[in-house]
């Protein structure tokens, strides 16, 4: 029992009512205990379990269906300050371009946010991990081996037209996605539900695949996003164009304005239907959140140094420890904080195209990234801000660590023959630590070109690398960021030195955005994010499972590997954390062993700059910095900010 409940409720249904009818309408001899079971569940703020292995309950965890952080009747969440004001603009820079307001689909570019419009039955929150409360929905029935759901939608909810969510447009955002938009959603969707039921206005049952593992089913399709079937059927709109109106949704922002490809503009929905529920309270502050899009990152400081946004989450490690002595921060008006974040890294990192044949030979992949000098990279380029990512779950205690002990090889053994070689034998593999002294490490030169040549990329007579048909080993950076030309072009040049024809190619937003989504991926190497969470769920299929390969936006490699795919299965089926933790460690030394990436960086601290006019709770949950979530404006402050001349 959590440390947060007192006692638990449970009734038995007996005799010939079973699970199914009791969830689905409280039998005629229990009506008369309702009320008071209503009375009992806010007192002792615990879920109810209702009937032999029915739980009722206004949330749920991954593993232990009571160890709920929040009570049922939580004020609101700890990080929050449920007082804070409501007004005032916050402002930030997006990257390159946009021409679509669709996050869904992969056609056109979706503008930055352009998800915000939407809610879910569940949400987390940024001070937990595996738990999701209750959002759309008031409360949820489930059995206890999660074969089913049942969601009772708040009869209050509202879309932003005014018009009433109910569990037909739940079904009908669920059809879409399972049959239209992007594929990652399909593939998931299909493989665990079975079937989907409206039971009535505000009730809506799931019924999974008897197959799959159900730990994380509920959470996932509790986290669909809603959307009006009304809207979406008066307008006729087919669900994988692109399009510049939004579809309807219930959240607490709606589109104000934009100018495409420039700015956006979202406004507080001042109707919004869940403004006071104590999972909203303290958040949603500003009554408008506004992008400014740049070309280039030089471009977006500039910008922000004019006071053209207001807040910006600062990337770039030497405008961080060279570029904020401008008037305005000298003034006070701008503030330059370091606050901390908790969570692990973001598995950034240059990623290969393994569809190409060149790159199928993991010593080649090897090779690559052993001219990877981050250590120089660190302390002559990034000022010593960053650190090494070399787990998929960096920073984390799911990230593996030693040779694989007994419950580890329990897992790897059966896999022995499809298993990279050393997985099994030693510990994870990590990155070379360079000499940072001077770009290129020898040590590492010398061990890539043996890998080369073992591979038959041998040095020819013109100083090139080339294989037993003659092929020069070309090896191309797609890029699109103008801060990454000064890490490219050493990283180019050492590899240039290792015989490998090697080129820095600088493309804008949109090309980047064609060659590198299926169903082209016309790249050698790019960077990218391989996410990963905390209490990994069907998420692992699109990033990296062998079916999404040439379907994901998200598998960009073109991961093909059975030992990876038998390992997701492994991590999906652990039913408590014990076992989920063994399992990802054993997935993390996979997948690291088959060096498909050259991983980068990563810092353990939120680098932020803001004109004084914002506030924050002096306790910054782990997961989340929150900004546009949790953050408020001082109209004083601003106030005074522009009787300064110190905004525009």
């Amino acid at each position: 029992m959590s440390r947060n409940h007192t006692r638990a409720v449970a009734i038995t249904v007996a005799g010939s009512m079973g699970r199914d009818r009791f969830a689905g309408g409280f039998p005629f001899a229990l009506a008369m205990l309702l009320p008071a079971l209503v009375l009992l569940w806010a007192l002792a703020a615990v879920p109810v379990r209702a009937g032999q292995d029915i739980v009722r309950s206004y949330g749920i965890t991954t593993f232990d269906a009571d160890d709920l952080k929040y009570p049922a009747d939580f004020a609101h969440l700890d990080y929050v300050n449920p007082d804070a004001p409501k007004g005032g603009e916050i402002s930030e820079w997006a990257f390159g371009s946009f021409d679509s307001m669709h996050p869904y689909t992969i056609k056109g570019r979706a503008g930055a946010l352009a998800s915000i419009f939407f809610e879910s039955l569940l949400t987390g929150t940024a001070d937990t991990i595996g738990q999701a409360y209750c959002l759309l929905c008031e409360s949820l029935e489930y059995p206890r081996d999660r074969s089913w759901v049942i969601f009772n939608l708040r009869p209050e909810a509202r879309f932003s037209d005014g018009s009433p969510l109910t569990a037909e447009d739940v079904a009908f955002s669920y059809e879409t996605f399972l049959t239209r938009g992007l594929n990652s959603f399909r593939v998931q969707l299909a493989r665990k539900v079975e079937s989907v039921e409206v039971l009535g206005p505000q009730r809506i049952r799931f019924t999974f695949r008897p197959d799959i593992p159900k730990r994380d089913v509920i959470q996932d399709v509790g986290g669909i996003p809603v959307f009006s079937k009304a809207d979406f059927e008066a307008r006729g709109f087919d669900f994988e164009s692109s399009t510049l109106k939004p579809l309807v949704g219930s959240g607490p922002y709606v589109l104000d304005r934009l100018d495409v490809g420039q700015t956006i503009v979202y406004r507080r929905n001042p109707d919004y239907w869940g403004a006071d529920l104590p999972i909203n309270r303290g958040r949603n502050n500003f009554d408008r959140i506004r992008i400014e899009y740049y070309a280039d990152y030089n471009a977006a400081f500039e910008g922000f140094k004019g006071g053209t946004y207001t807040f910006r989450n600062e990337a770039s490690s030497k405008i961080w420890a060279t570029g904020y002595d401008f008037p305005a921060v000298k003034e006070g008006f701008v503030i330059r904080k370091a606050l901390p974040d908790g969570d692990k890294a973001s598995g950034q990192a240059f990623i290969f195209n393994l569809r190409r044949e060149k790159f199928r030979d993991p010593r080649v992949r090897e090779a690559i990234g052993l001219m990877f000098n981050f250590e120089w990279t660190n302390e002559t380029l990034f000022y010593k801000l960053y650190a090494r990512i070399n787990s998929f779950w960096e920073n984390s205690y799911l990230a593996a660590e030693g040779p694989p002990g007994p419950a580890e090889r329990a897992i790897l053994d059966p896999l022995a023959g499809i298993l990279p070689p050393g997985v099994l034998d030693s510990g994870p593999a990590t990155q070379h630590v360079s000499n940072p002294k001077r770009p290129l490490d020898r040590r590492a030169l010398r061990r890539a070109a043996a890998l080369l040549d073992e591979a038959g990329w041998k040095v020819g007579t013109d100083g090139l690398r080339r294989n037993a048909r003659g092929e020069v080993l070309v090896v191309e950076f797609l890029n699109d960021s103008q801060t990454f030309n000064r890490i490219i072009n050493p990283y180019v040049e050492n590899l240039k030195r290792l015989g490998i024809d090697a080129r820095h190619v600088f493309i804008d937003n949109a090309q980047m955005e064609v060659r590198t989504r299926p169903p082209s991926y016309d790249f050698d190497i790019i960077t990218g994010h391989l996410q990963t969470g905390y209490i990994p769920g069907t998420e692992l299929y699109q990033y990296f499972g062998s079916e999404t390969a040439d379907s994901s936006v998200f598998n960009r490699m073109g991961l093909r590997s059975e030992a990876v795919d038998r390992l997701i299965e492994v991590v999906l089926a652990a039913d408590n954390q014990e076992d989920l933790t063994t399992a990802v460690h054993a997935l993390d030394r996979v997948l690291r062993a088959l060096r498909f990436w050259v991983p980068q960086w990563y810092k353990n601290v939120h680098t932020v700059a803001y004109y004084d006019m914002y506030e924050h709770p002096e306790n910054l949950p782990p997961y989340a910095l929150g900004e546009l979530d949790f953050w408020w404006f001082s109209a004083e402050k601003a106030a005074a900010l522009k009787a300064a001349g110190a905004l525009q």
